[in-house]
């Protein structure tokens, strides 16, 4: 029901929650869910939870975990940190954990945050982390927790995002004429570009390849978890594992930098279900890498922002 994930007038958006969402969606999820769940619970949950500790104790301001669906909610973790910081508490620092930006991820957490605040401590000022998709110590730790699945021989690596429809591409396009108006669109420099998914995907991308030294011609990108009709961005990470073992691909590496931890788009989509369609399709070998999870190059990276905000001054100056 969230008007950034489906963007459509509130009584469109119930009817389409009621009529064709909620009959089987929460049976097929609990399905899904039940082939990756932990003894200790989801796995999301229980690797940010694990993370959060891990930041919390490494520095000497109280750190504090929050879902923008789900518990602990966004409102749990601010009214935490409100709690714990006592009456000196003049800022908090919001770090979104998606690395590239989104009206359905990055622009949804940040207004429900700042929202909650204002409500809760509205003398406190909320200090954004913008989005990291290029930024070099995310792309060293993701190349890092990489480098033991890319030694071993392998056909093609593929990078399989989370994808978007494509109108919200261009709803999040500020000058309104940019973005997915022709193939050159996400090159082509645009101011468009800083709150453009396509574009910071394709400059994960292009950052993980060259400093892992990936050749062109052993990679390419794609997009998964589309539903609807509606047009979503391609190519689909599901097509791509149909078509790749025909075009000659039979070790295939996966990795899916849109998700700083593992969860239901990676242990079950791609892992249960991309495996048994790339081998499926005649694919022989097939090898999901997993998220930075507890990476200790990623811990200090996330230690590191939170505890000098420079990116958040940069973010400012732009």
């Amino acid at each position: 029901m969230d008007g950034r994930v489906l963007d459509v007038p509130w009584p469109l958006r119930r009817f389409t929650v009621s009529a064709f969402i909620l009959p089987k969606r929460p049976r097929e999820s609990a399905r899904a869910y039940k082939s990756i769940w932990w003894e200790e619970g989801s796995p999301l949950v229980v690797i940010s939870e694990r993370v959060t500790r891990a930041v919390d104790e490494r520095l000497d301001v109280p750190v504090e975990l929050g879902m923008r669906y789900g518990s602990p909610s966004i409102a749990d973790a601010l009214r935490g940190v409100v709690e714990r910081a006592g009456e000196a508490l003049e800022e908090i620092y919001f770090v979104p954990l998606y690395p590239h930006y989104a009206m359905s991820t990055v622009e949804t957490a940040v207004e429900l945050a700042r929202k909650v605040l204002r409500r809760i401590a509205p003398d406190v000022t909320l200090a954004v982390h913008p989005p990291f998709f290029d930024h070099p110590e995310y792309i060293d730790a993701l190349v890092a927790s990489s480098r033991s699945y890319l030694q071993d021989d392998y056909d093609h690596l593929l990078f399989s995002y989370h994808g978007l429809p494509e109108r919200h591409i261009r709803k999040s396009d500020p000058t309104g004429r940019h973005c997915l108006r022709d193939a050159s669109c996400c090159v082509t420099p645009s101011i468009a570009h800083e709150t453009c998914y396509r574009a910071q995907v394709i400059r994960t991308t292009e950052a993980f390849v060259k400093k892992a030294g990936v050749p062109r011609e052993k990679y390419s990108f794609s997009f998964q978890s589309r539903i609807g009709r509606d047009p979503w961005l391609p190519p689909f990470t599901d097509m791509e594992f149909a078509r790749l073992p025909a075009s000659g691909v039979r070790r295939l590496r996966v990795i899916c930098p849109s998700f700083v931890s593992d969860c239901l788009e990676t242990l079950e989509e791609i892992e249960i279900r991309g495996r048994e369609a790339f081998l499926g399709a005649g694919g022989e070998e097939f090898q999901m890498i997993p998220c930075l999870n507890e990476n200790l190059m990623w811990l200090d990276t996330l230690t590191g922002w939170c505890r000098t905000g420079t990116e958040t001054r940069r973010g400012r100056e732009r």
